[in-house]
């Protein structure tokens, strides 16, 4: 299984159901009232932790997600079914990303967060009968679901990460600790992704991943460490495994240094993190004085064997104490403190593009806009009146806008005009629609 842990998604949460327009028929009544059914919501799209999964390799493979739409309304007051919501599982340490921006970081199982929500059913004429408008021939169509492009990063959570160089014997200890077996690739022997193990001991279990062995330059883009290095971010202690034969002629004890180097290249918080070195393959000959210098420089040094096992409950158990040491609270989205202040977004903008072109942007207009169902004169009346009343007319003036120039708004784009309501309510052969704000 390849380890995937950068894609791209694009999210089409469902449209909303459109409203019916519809007037109740029965015998002896001539005048029969509304009766049009609501459509629809348009079904959400959630992003969800689940501890089971360690890499994002479905949705790199299948990244359009879309839900499902609602239904449209119906006469005698029935209304459209909400659309089917899509729920796409992702490894708990999920990072998402919109515009560049952290949006979300689902750090535990189970957790949720909605990616896109689903579109507003439009309302039937039923919903719009009033006392001074009985008969009201309006409808809605079904509101747009969310379409946006999200960035979701994995950065694995583990208790333990184990660093060093390659062939240092941390996907052995991995494997000794735990039921993972991890791949080993020829690096000469290093693992070819992160890896997770779940180990037990005193009945105490703990996470610990095995990251591919760092080499010098790693934190630069050097070997295959370094696109793994954020892994161990999350970690609360490091482990770092030392050979006592060092690494391609590198002296062991010079070679932590080496490591700790890259650590603090990549991430100052990273190589703050509390450290045990363990020495490996003391059934070398030459471990007995490699173990010496460790002690004299790393008073808490500790040596094992993963081959045959000798020293490694003192590991475990050492492990354990310093989990229980730093079990401090852990803070998974970090916080500027750089005086910015966020404003709210305005209600709608509006920009002159020019040659009698103009733009009209917002959540609400562009929702507004894409409801109308413009083959309805007095839905085309009702949006009139919402422009005005919010003050989009207004702007438009302040801007420039004269008779005849276009407005688009989303995919809506429509004429403007100065004209009386009463008269602008038929749709242009060219598929605008003449719109006025004037007196009616």
């Amino acid at each position: 299984m390849n380890f995937i842990d950068k894609v791209k998604v694009y999210v089409q949460a469902g449209n909303g159901g459109d409203g019916c327009l519809s007037f109740k028929h029965e015998k002896y009544m001539e005048w029969g009232g509304p009766n049009g059914g609501d459509g629809g919501r348009g079904g959400d799209v959630w992003l969800e932790a689940k501890s089971r999964l360690t890499t994002l390799m479905d949705l790199h493979f299948r990244p359009h997600v879309e839900a499902g739409r609602g239904g449209h309304g119906k006469g005698s007051h029935k209304h459209g079914h909400n659309g089917s919501e899509v729920v796409i599982p992702v490894p708990v340490g999920t990072l998402v990303y919109k515009d560049g921006v952290l949006v979300a970081d689902l750090h535990k199982d189970g957790q949720r967060w909605r990616a896109g929500e689903g579109g507003r059913g439009g309302r039937g004429n039923w919903s719009f009968k009033t006392h001074s408008n009985t008969a009201p021939r309006l409808a809605e169509k079904g509101g747009p679901g969310e379409k946006l492009t999200l960035d979701l990063e994995l950065k694995l959570l583990a208790d333990v990460g184990m660093v060093g160089f390659p062939n240092a014997g941390k996907s052995s200890f991995l494997a000794r600790v735990s039921s993972a077996r991890p791949k080993i690739a020829d690096y000469p022997f290093t693992t070819l992704s992160p890896n997770l193990g779940v180990a037990y001991h005193k009945h105490v279990s703990f996470v610990v991943a095995d990251i591919p062995g760092l080499i010098e330059g790693a934190a630069g883009g050097k070997g295959l460490g370094v696109k793994f290095l954020k892994h161990v971010e999350r970690t609360r202690l490091l482990i770092h495994l030392v050979d006592p034969m060092g690494y391609m002629g590198e002296d062991p004890v010079d070679g932590i240094k080496t490591i700790d180097k890259e650590l603090k290249t990549f991430s100052a918080k990273l190589a703050a993190k509390p450290k045990l070195v363990v020495l490996n393959k003391t059934d070398l000959p030459e471990a007995a004085d490699v173990l010496k210098r460790l002690k004299k420089k790393y008073k808490t040094a500790l040596a094992i064997s993963v081959a045959t096992g000798d020293g490694m409950p003192a590991v475990l158990d050492k492990i354990i104490a310093e989990l229980n040491r730093h079990d401090g609270p852990v803070h998974f989205v970090e916080k500027t403190d750089d005086g910015t202040v966020h404003k709210v977004e305005q209600g709608f903008t509006v920009e002159n593009l020019g040659g009698g072109n103009f733009l009209l942007r917002g959540r609400f207009v562009e929702r507004a806009s894409a409801m109308l169902d413009v083959s309805l004169p007095e839905a085309i009346a009702r949006y009139q009146n919402t422009l005005k009343r919010i003050g989009v007319e207004r702007a438009l003036k302040k801007i420039g806008i004269k008779r005849g120039d276009h407005v688009r708004c989303g995919e809506f784009e429509f004429e403007w005009s100065d004209a009386p309501h009463k008269k602008l309510a038929a749709k242009r052969a060219d598929g605008r629609t003449r719109i006025g704000i004037g007196k009616k």
